[in-house]
């Protein structure tokens, strides 16, 4: 049992971890999540608010009504004192008092709701500021993580890249290697066929004065004068 036991929480252990590990990979997800579930309990708080506003309104109005018909049926009730009649007085001012006690409950349910309405209107201002503040830092997260994962791909890329600039580099050299060797055989081949048609025996005995050279200017220049004076 012992070792069934200690196998079930070792199971555990590494489902724990594995859900830390998700919750660790996903969290500016779960981050924005909590914020967006924030806003709308946010909204639902600021609609519940506006109700027990718009009732705190209504029992004012109905307080005030009662308060109309108070001072309306004590002018009736002076009225009847006047005409002497004080049974009908007295009756009036029964009704007087039926709309006290309903005033007077009213009166109670107007303080529950505005008290309520003060806490609802705290409570708002405090979830309204800590939901910027969240918003604020989920900003900052999202660009903190976006800086790092730029800079860690600009590094695999250069860590990647140094062993790809050194192949290039070598392929350069043999290009290069390629292109020289060509040109010494070509250089070669133009060698060769000048041998051959005696292109460069002649090249080397027009340097050395001998065989036919073209006249230069100088020389045609004496043959001229020499004619003239002849």
């Amino acid at each position: 049992m012992s070792i069934l036991k200690k196998l079930f929480t070792a199971v555990r252990g590494g489902a724990r971890e594995a859900g830390q590990a998700i919750v660790d990979a996903n969290g500016i997800r779960i981050f924005e999540q909590e914020i967006a579930d924030a806003q709308n309990a946010l909204q639902r708080a600021k609609k519940s608010l506006t109700e027990v506003m718009a009732k705190e309104m209504q029992t004012k109005r109905k307080i005030s009504a009662l308060d109309a018909s108070i001072a309306e049926h004590e002018a009736y009730a002076g009225q009847a004192l006047e005409k002497g009649n004080e049974a009908l007085a007295l009756e009036i001012a029964e009704k007087i008092g039926d709309f006290e006690a309903e005033k007077a409950e009213h009166e109670e349910v107007l303080a529950g709701f505005s008290n309520h309405i003060v806490q609802l209107k705290q409570q708002v201002k405090e979830a309204e500021k800590s939901i910027k503040e969240n918003q604020r830092q989920l900003t900052m997260v999202k660009t903190t993580e976006s800086v790092q994962q730029a800079t860690m791909a600009v590094n695999s890329t250069l860590n990647t890249n140094s062993s790809s600039m050194t192949s290039a580099r070598e392929s350069l050299e043999r290009i290069k290697q390629r292109q020289q060797d060509r040109q010494d055989q070509l250089g070669a081949a133009k060698q060769l066929e000048a041998d051959t048609n005696g292109d460069d025996l002649k090249a080397k005995m027009a340097e050395a004065g001998i065989g036919d050279t073209n006249p230069k200017s100088a020389d045609i220049l004496a043959r001229i004068k020499a004619k003239q004076n002849s």
